[in-house]
Parts: structure tokens; C-alpha cells; sequence
């Protein structure tokens, strides 16, 4: 970074800041500089979209306007507000940390970046936005969008997300946040990653920032950042199975050590992809516009003509093992839905079973537990679980005359 002297970066400030003056975009969270809400928005942020954050954003702190409504809820009511939004972990830590600002800082925020790191879920990014943006600190950031933006600036060549790709970025960042308007600065270069400098088709001849982009003038705008390879994707097949009986369905809370931990699920197992190629399960849009049509009153049910072939024949050995981890009899499975979504490196193909509980007792051991159906309507559940849920509301099952294995 040696061709980055104090005239080139002063130039690189006045630019940056300019450009933010008319074409900053306007966000919920920038209207204030309430450290609270900066962080929740942080968080929220996070593997996210700004489009996607802003109505969780707006609902989450409307339920919990400061961090002592926070600290004193629920932790069932966090995880609530955070469904869909994925990474459930994020909604724990700041529960966590909610608890811990109020305990031992009277509900104020630390200042100082390495204080606020020490909070669940503050990395160093986190920990700069909120110093900056609501204490005007001249903290460095480094994200998704800077990291990109910063590494094209430099040239660099070398993977940004190695220890020497981010201890060059980290230098970089702290060299150039403006002193006299962190938060200013750090917002804009932000929004250049996110508006201009994009990972596809930049759009340079519009950045303010070309005559001094390195890459930009070197025409390697297109290969860098120069991000190595990700691990590769991983097929998985799982079962989703909703256990019934009368007005209730059975459930468990996931556990710390499992994905999705805290939130509630159906009984939800891996199987082989050569079973799950004999579940005749409709695909979940069908499955939705069926219930829509339900709801509407232009369909039977939510199979509608479905309903003859709903019927789904298991292996013994996966009814046996659902009967032994639940400690019930069950009759009666149905297809509901197949989803495939992606968790993390996971590329995930979920077949949605209903079947009905015609007996026994459920384990005291398995963490299962009987639940009103209209109880998941409250309760937090994982994006997938939802689905799920939403169809078996929109088509309640009617007892039937039992089918044997």
C-alpha cells in the first residue's frame, strides 16, 4: 500500500463523502444513532439482505424498542420475531448480550471496539459499525461489500478472505476511514460495494472512485477480488414427519448443539435419497396453491384431487424406528409437501409426511411433547418448519379409518 500517501486518500475521502451526499441510500436504522438499534440492524445484516432486513427490522424493534424490553423477554419471543430470517444463532446472542449490557453496563452501550466485542455475537466488524455509526469513532469496517470494494482499490490479487488477504484489508480500512466523519464514511463505502462496485458487472464508469482504483485502471476489475473456491455443496435427504392426534400435533424444542437451535420442530430425520425417490410428494408451491385454493373454498381439500394417491406406503424399519423414538402407534402417513432449500454448505431435499398417532405414550426421553396445532402459530419455528405448518392449518386432518403398515 505504499502508492496510498496522504494525498491519495484525502482525494479517496472527498470522494466517498460526496458521492454519499446524493446518492446514500436511506435505510430505517440510519436515522438514528441509538447504538441499540445500529447493533440490531448490524446483526440482522449479517449473511442478509438489506430488502429482507428491513421489515424484521421494523418489527423487532417495535416489540422491543430499547435493550431492556429486550433483556427482560422471552427467549421463545426473540426467536419468534427472528423466524425466516435464518441464523438462528444471531437471535440468541444478541438475547444474550441484551441481558449482559443491562446486567453489567446499566443498559449502555461500551464505546470502545474491543469492549464491544467481548458481547455474544460482536466480531470486529460489528463492534466498528456500532462505534462508528452511533459514537463517531474512526473504527474500520470490513463486510461483504467493502471487502470487495477495498480489494479492487488495492489490486489485490491474493484470496481477501485469507489472514494476509484480511490483514491487508483491516490495514487498508483503518488507514482510510475518514477522522472527522466515521460514520459517514463507513456507510458510503458500504453502499458503493452494494450499488456500484457489485460483484457482477460493476458499474465502474459510474464510481467515483476510478481514477484511484487499481483494478479499475489495471482492467482487472472483473477477476478481483480473486476469492477462492467454496466448499463444495452437499446433497442431503431428510424426512419431515407431523405427528397428529385430534387437535394436536407433536413437536420438540431443538437443542443447543443442533441447527436451528430453540426453535420448535416436527420430528425431522436424514434418509436415503432412494426412499425419498418413492414419496409421491407434491412440490411445496403446489402444495401452497392447493391450501390457497382451500382457503378460497375452490378446492375439497388441500390434496383436492390429490387425495386418492396422498397415501404413502413407508419401509417398516423407518415406521419402527419413528414408533421407538416417539414411543407411539402410527397410522395413516400422508404426503404433505417436498421442499429443498440450502442451509450453509447443505443442498437439502425434505420430504413433508402427516401421519396420526393411534396410541402409546409419548418417551419422557425423546424431548417430544404434545402441542395445540393452532399453537404453531405462535410458537418460533425454522423457515421449513413453517411451511409445513402453514399447510397442515390450511388443512386440519379429519380422523380416518385406520391404515395399517
Amino acid at each position: 500500500m505504499s502508492d496510498w500517501d496522504a494525498s491519495r486518500i484525502r482525494r479517496l475521502r472527498s470522494a466517498v463523502l460526496r458521492w454519499y451526499q446524493m446518492h446514500g441510500r436511506v435505510l430505517p436504522w440510519r436515522a438514528s444513532s441509538d447504538p441499540y438499534r445500529i447493533w440490531i440492524s448490524e446483526i440482522m445484516l449479517q449473511q442478509t439482505t438489506v430488502a429482507a432486513v428491513v421489515p424484521y427490522f421494523d418489527r423487532f424493534v417495535a416489540s422491543f424498542p430499547d435493550v431492556f424490553s429486550l433483556a427482560h423477554a422471552r427467549e421463545a419471543d426473540v426467536l419468534k420475531l427472528w423466524e425466516g430470517l435464518g441464523y438462528y444463532s444471531r437471535a440468541r446472542n444478541i438475547h444474550r448480550a441484551a441481558q449482559l449490557l443491562v446486567g453489567d453496563y446499566a443498559g449502555e452501550f461500551p464505546q470502545d471496539v474491543a469492549e464491544l466485542q467481548q458481547l455474544p455475537g460482536i466480531g470486529r466488524y460489528t463492534a466498528g459499525a456500532i462505534a462508528s455509526f452511533a459514537f463517531g469513532k474512526a473504527a474500520p469496517i470490513v463486510e461483504a461489500n467493502t471487502l470487495r470494494l477495498y480489494s479492487r482499490l488495492l489490486g489485490l490479487t491474493i484470496d481477501p478472505r485469507s489472514t494476509a488477504g484480511q490483514t491487508q484489508l483491516w490495514d487498508f480500512a483503518g488507514q482510510i476511514v475518514a477522522p472527522k466523519q466515521p460514520a459517514s464514511f463507513n456507510q458510503a463505502v458500504m453502499d458503493l460495494g452494494a450499488t456500484l462496485c457489485r460483484t457482477a458487472d460493476p458499474d465502474c464508469p459510474r464510481c467515483p472512485l476510478k481514477s484511484c482504483c487499481d483494478a479499475f485502471q489495471q482492467g482487472q476489475q472483473d477477476v478481483i477480488p480473486a476469492l477462492s473456491s467454496r466448499t463444495a455443496m452437499t446433497d442431503v435427504c431428510e424426512a419431515s414427519v407431523a405427528i397428529l392426534k385430534g387437535g394436536q400435533v407433536l413437536l420438540r424444542q431443538r437443542s443447543e448443539k443442533e441447527r436451528w437451535a430453540g426453535m420448535w420442530d416436527f420430528a425431522r430425520f436424514e434418509i436415503p435419497p432412494s426412499l425419498a425417490d418413492q414419496l409421491p410428494a407434491p412440490s411445496y408451491a403446489a402444495a401452497a396453491r392447493a391450501a390457497s385454493q382451500k382457503r378460497n373454498g375452490t378446492a375439497r381439500s388441500l390434496f383436492d384431487a390429490a387425495d386418492e394417491v396422498s397415501a404413502v406406503p413407508l419401509p417398516p424399519e423407518m415406521i419402527v424406528g419413528l414408533e421407538e423414538r416417539t414411543g407411539l402407534k402410527l397410522m395413516n402417513y400422508e404426503a404433505v409437501a417436498e421442499i429443498r432449500h440450502v442451509v450453509t454448505r447443505y443442498r437439502i431435499r425434505l420430504i413433508c409426511l402427516k401421519t396420526q398417532s393411534r396410541g402409546g405414550r409419548v418417551r419422557r426421553d425423546s424431548g417430544f411433547e404434545w402441542k395445540k396445532l393452532t399453537d404453531l402459530q405462535e410458537l418460533p419455528l425454522s423457515k421449513t418448519a413453517r411451511q409445513m405448518a402453514d399447510l397442515l392449518l390450511a388443512s386440519p386432518s379429519k380422523p380416518k379409518s385406520p391404515v395399517r403398515r
